[in-house]
């Protein structure tokens, strides 16, 4: 569920048919100047999102150059991202003093085509308010305008506005597809705080009405999600970021379910209708 942050030596943290999180895979990639890191991940569609730094990418011989604009950290620009077909070979290299890679990856049983996401692609939303502690920006690098290119993944960034306050509230979950009213995603984050000494909580409730979970979210955290209602908060006084992989079993298109006693609250929240809308 919450796995502290470690030097992973550029190998996956979440690797393919991890049998907790099977519809996901996720890795970290840090590279210097002129490093290149090469990879193929056989029947599981991936998306490679520079956290900070810039590279050029090679998908079996289709390059994609200057991925990445951010330097500093990832509130610095907009993300940019380059998706590779299942098993293709994808190999990047760093053009920058360095770089930080985010791999996010689902499973796929079809071969579709490589292409690239820049800012000007990216679908955002922003919803909440600072009344109701769940003011938050999403940043869409695979989400609905991407749709008919891409198989069963989800890949967004995640951003609490102002200091503090609550993400995935109402406490929902989709561990479960029974359409019309929830879909089975797997999901799994990796956090940042700014300042980065920050720190959160991610709640898990994993039966209703049973006392859930509670982890000590860092700058650096991973979490992977396999069940249950999963609300996060953000300190007072720090921002939070969290990249955000999810892979679903039947359909790309997300159906949360939200938790009984608290689905109101989701005529509380301005513009979170626009934002379940985007999960497409």
């Amino acid at each position: 569920m919450h796995i502290p942050p470690f030097d992973n030596h550029n190998k996956p943290i979440v690797d393919v048919n991890d049998t907790r999180v099977p519809l996901n895979y996720f890795n970290i990639v840090k590279l210097n100047r002129g490093d290149a890191f090469e990879y193929q991940t056989p029947g599981y569609e991936t998306c490679i999102v520079p956290a900070t730094g810039t590279i050029d990418v090679d998908v079996e011989g289709q390059k994609y150059l200057n991925i990445g604009q951010r330097t500093v950290d990832v509130w610095d620009g907009e993300p940019e991202a380059v998706y590779v077909p299942i098993g293709a070979k994808a190999t990047f290299v760093c053009t920058t003093e360095n770089a930080e890679v985010f791999i996010a990856g689902a499973p796929h049983d079809k071969v579709l085509d490589p292409f690239d996401v820049r800012a000007a692609d990216i679908d955002m939303v922003q919803y909440g308010s600072d009344d109701t502690k769940t003011h938050r920006k999403i940043k869409h690098i695979l989400g609905n305008k991407m749709h008919d290119r891409v198989g069963r993944l989800l890949v967004s960034e995640l951003y609490t506005v102002g200091q503090g306050g609550w993400s995935g509230f109402p406490p929902h979950k989709h561990d479960t597809d029974r359409l019309p009213d929830e879909t089975r995603h797997d999901e799994t984050y990796n956090y940042r705080f700014r300042p980065n000494h920050g720190f959160g909580l991610q709640l898990v409730e994993r039966e209703e009405g049973k006392i859930g979970d509670a982890y000590h979210l860092v700058n650096g955290s991973t979490i992977y999600l396999e069940n249950g209602y999963h609300p996060c908060v953000a300190a007072p006084g720090y921002e939070m970021y969290y990249f955000t992989i999810l892979g679903g079993l039947s359909q790309r298109s997300l159906v949360q379910y939200f938790h009984p006693t608290h689905a109101y609250q989701i005529e509380t929240i301005p513009g979170i209708k626009d934002m379940i809308a985007k999960f497409k």
